[in-house]
């Protein structure tokens, strides 16, 4: 059994009575948690899926599905992550692609009709989070066995192949290492007063729990509030008024959140006495305006701490601390933080690979012993750079990918969609930046020869049935012919300029 699972395991069994996880203002004890764990355990070992088993999972924020995701890991089984709010037909297209022995997930999802036919002709085992103490698994009907024969059955030495973003068809995944993701996590404890070593306990306070467990930060938040031996109070999203209401119960010292979340706090006016109990504030997963970083902190008296990471670096990479924030608030403003310990960075020449000094912009490279083989660079698609102090400055996304509220929009995505349009005849993406959520997706298209120029509100309905809600453009723009640079690429600068114009 590796360390996470000793650790896991042990905090679970410290006290079983003790209260765990709070949802919908129902609190889960570390016992329930740890029968789920349990009765999963058993069906898989009884339909013979063992150690090193791919299980997709549909991952809604629930206490079920926090044990189940708790459970497979330490168990040594893959995660696959199957992401419950994208539409039917694409959830059900991608468990047809993914081909997995067993599916798992909640009642709720289990009764989406494309879903569940989609695992029929798949031919895997379904199994269904039940809010039943007694027997919180059970076999999904008419999914009672394995039956296919060309399945993606085993993925040995993957923890998570986690889902980074959504496609016009299978998501694309990302496999962690389970010692990656292992090492990744008790590395965190080191910040959390964990030492290499020390027994399983139980600690005060309640960690708010409100990224999505689709996405990195919310599987790694979970595991590290299990692994601290801390209760959690778990959010289905991020809403202001539910997030405030838990800070206000709880009273914890430090919350996360994307750097949207501080618009939306400071845009509905909570009141300061609200969230007096913390004294950080951590926000990731997209850039932080510094603007905004200072309004929150005039408005609250709150350090907004940020820091950065990435699915396949299985969390963070560089942060803020609180004694940083004091000893740096103006010449290190803007900065992710600074570089992890036992993480190296360098700035190389994203053309040539060359390493560059300190203070010039490049592509990001990082090196760590849980990162790859842990000897060599492994390059990002950040363009950044990097101080003699080890503080870091993300400057964009080589890739052009739109980060829009800690959700990553990756432009072709949206671009195949609008293309499968009869009417359009060519589409392109660009970002546009936005006060809230730091940037939003906008399109501009062309229609083809003949045909009639849809409304934008048809344009924009046949979007949304093929498209996850943040991927949907905010803007859509009809032009005769779209920009484009000497190489006949289309130029994003003149993409942009078109949508200021439009605009003014």
């Amino acid at each position: 059994m590796s360390r996470l699972a000793d650790l896991i395991e042990g905090v679970l069994r410290v006290d079983p009575q003790a209260n765990a996880l709070e949802h919908a203002g129902r609190w889960r004890t570390w016992g329930e948690l740890d029968g789920v764990i349990g009765a999963l355990d058993a069906a898989l070992n009884e339909a013979g899926l063992g150690e090193g088993v791919r299980v997709a999972a549909m991952l809604r924020n629930h206490p079920l599905t926090a044990a189940a995701l708790l459970g497979l890991v330490a168990k040594n089984r893959c995660v696959v992550t199957l992401n419950p709010s994208l539409p039917d037909v694409r959830l059900a297209a991608d468990i047809e692609a993914l081909r997995p022995p067993v599916v798992v997930g909640l009642e709720t999802d289990w009764a989406r009709a494309e879903v569940r036919d989609a695992a029929l002709a798949t031919g895997c085992l379904g199994l269904v989070l039940i809010d039943d103490p007694d027997a919180p698994v059970r076999p999904a009907p008419g999914l009672e066995t394995v039956r296919g024969q060309d399945l993606n059955r085993e993925a040995p030495g993957v923890a998570i192949e986690m889902l980074t973003s959504g496609t016009t068809g299978a998501p694309k995944r990302i496999p962690l290492k389970t010692a990656t993701f292992e090492q990744a996590i008790l590395d965190a404890g080191v910040f959390d007063g964990r030492k290499p070593g020390d027994p399983p306990r139980l600690r005060p306070g309640v960690q708010i729990l409100n990224a999505p467990f689709a996405h990195i930060g919310g599987v790694f938040s979970l595991f590290n509030c299990v692994s601290a031996g801390r209760q959690g109070c778990l959010l289905d999203r991020f809403t202001v008024e539910g997030f405030v209401d838990a800070v206000r119960r709880h009273r914890p010292k430090v919350a996360s959140a994307p750097p949207s979340a501080l618009r939306m706090i400071l845009d509905a006016q909570a009141p300061k006495e609200d969230l007096a109990s913390l004294v950080a504030f951590r926000a990731g997963t997209a850039p932080l305006d510094p603007d905004l970083a200072d309004e929150f902190y005039e408005r609250y008296a709150i350090p907004v701490l940020q820091n950065y990471g990435a699915t396949e670096f299985a969390g963070g990479v560089a942060g803020w601390t609180l004694a940083d924030f004091r000893a740096h608030p103006k010449d290190k403003r803007g900065s992710v933080g600074r570089v992890m310990p036992g993480i190296s960075a360098r700035i190389v020449d994203p053309q040539s690979g060359a390493a560059l000094p300190f203070g010039h912009e490049g592509l990001l490279e990082l090196k760590a012993r849980h990162l790859g083989d842990g000897k060599s660079w492994l390059r990002t698609t950040d363009l950044a750079v990097l101080d003699s102090d080890n503080f870091l400055w993300i400057k964009g996304r080589f890739d052009n990918a739109i980060i829009r509220g800690g959700f990553k929009v990756l432009p072709d995505d949206v671009v195949r969609v609008l293309e499968q349009h009869p009417a359009i005849r060519e589409a392109a993406v660009v970002a546009l930046p936005d006060a809230r959520l730091g940037q939003v997706p906008a399109a501009a298209y062309t229609i083809r020869g003949g045909s009639a120029a849809p409304a934008v509100e048809e344009i924009r309905s046949f979007l949304r049935e093929r498209l996850l809600p943040y991927q949907v453009p905010v803007r859509l723009l009809q032009v005769s012919e779209l920009p484009r640079t000497p190489s006949l690429k289309v130029s994003q600068p003149d993409l942009k300029a078109l949508f200021e114009a439009a605009a003014s």
